[in-house]
């Protein structure tokens, strides 16, 4: 609206108030028609039929699109037609078009029962909110009270609808409902600089990777701390810079990412016989993990950030395949951090330097081919 105020200041009102009407005319006649949530498959051509492993053999995972802001979401075909559409893209040339609100440096985040995707961003400070339902993008900025975000991080759906998200610069775990509105936070004075989230809904608990503490802390429900898993060290269950974290099936998976492995413990903070990864030269190694997820037949992801690989390991911990590489094309990532599998599994990936969520589709079976 800079060019009506322009106007009205150099005294032009018969300017200013053809602006404002072909303005109100362009609204009228598009309708607001509703918006609706596109993954951008149709936006990267070389993607539509992209699976790994690429053919001959069985494709397990499909290129399902990525998430990049409000450019995801488009109004239905009908809605720009016509009379409407002209006057929106004149308007438009005249006024000039609203910046998008895109993604910048994505970190991790996860999906709720009703379909909308919770993504924070650290270099925006604030957590995203793509809202399939509703077909609209909110950013929420606000950590507790009046005071923002300032490095959101780890998120994770949390006990009576709240979104728990770490700050890593305030050292809290920040709490909102579903509208975005902040509550009490926890753990300040508690936390160094805290990056992974995760929440056992049976036990209660909140689990938060406390990176330059080098230990995992355990809350309740009401913010209150419970016990501290590990301490700095290379043997079992001791961490070196921990980062990501992934509850499931009533165990904890923990990316002890200077010691280049994942470590699960069970709810109570017991180290599992399963633990697996080892530093090397090797796709399928781990130099830098990061992100960590399992989906519903237990494939493991562990996100790779040093080599830009997404990884898939079996419920054994035996390495299966990699994805990506580095790059900007379909397929490929720029120092990817969080990785999250939703309730259809499909896996997200934040590749955070490209400024993206990269969506993939685990087509089902056995990702090991039966072993």
């Amino acid at each position: 609206m800079k060019f009506i105020a322009q106007a009205m200041m150099r005294g032009n009102r018969a300017l200013a108030g053809a602006l404002m009407a072909l303005a109100l005319l362009a609204g009228c006649a598009s309708g607001g028609g509703p918006m609706v949530l596109h993954f951008g498959v149709e936006d990267a051509p070389e993607g539509k039929r992209l699976t790994w492993p690429p053919p001959p053999d069985v494709p397990r995972y499909l290129y399902a699109g990525q998430l990049l802001g409000d450019t995801n979401f488009r109004k239905k075909e009908t809605a720009r037609q016509g009379l409407g559409g002209f006057f929106s893209r004149l308007v438009g040339l005249i006024l000039g078009e609203k910046p998008p609100v895109s993604l910048q440096r994505p970190q991790a985040g996860v999906v709720d029962e009703q379909g909308r995707i919770y993504v924070t961003d650290v270099s925006r400070a604030a957590v995203f909110v793509f809202d399939q339902e509703v077909g609209s993008l909110a950013t929420w900025d606000k950590a507790e009270g009046l005071a923002n975000f300032r490095a959101p991080t780890g998120i994770a759906l949390g006990p009576q609808g709240r979104v728990l998200v770490v700050d890593a610069e305030l050292g809290i775990v920040a709490q909102l409902d579903r509208q975005g509105n902040p509550g009490a936070s926890f753990g300040r004075g508690l936390l160094k600089r805290p990056t992974g989230l995760a929440y056992d809904p049976r036990g209660k608990r909140i689990f938060v990777a406390d990176t330059h503490a080098h230990d995992i802390k355990v809350f309740d429900e009401q913010g209150n701390l419970l016990k501290v898993i590990g301490r700095r060290g290379g043997g079992d269950g001791e961490f070196n810079f921990p980062t990501y974290l992934a509850f499931t099936r009533g165990e904890l998976y923990v990316t002890d990412t200077l010691n280049s492995r994942v470590q699960v413990f069970s709810s109570e903070g017991d180290l599992l016989r399963l633990k697996f990864g080892a530093l090397g030269l090797y796709i399928g190694n781990l130099v830098r993990p990061k992100g960590v997820a399992v989906d519903s037949v237990g494939n493991i992801y562990v996100v790779e950030s040093y080599y830009d690989h997404l990884l898939v390991f079996n419920r054994r911990g035996e390495f299966l395949m990699a994805v990506g590489g580095l790059g900007q094309k379909t397929g490929k990532f720029y120092l990817p951090s969080g990785v999250w599998v939703d309730s259809h599994d499909r896996v997200f990936v934040a590749d955070t330097f490209n400024g993206r969520i990269v969506l993939f589709q685990f087509l089902g079976g056995d990702a090991d081919g039966g072993r």
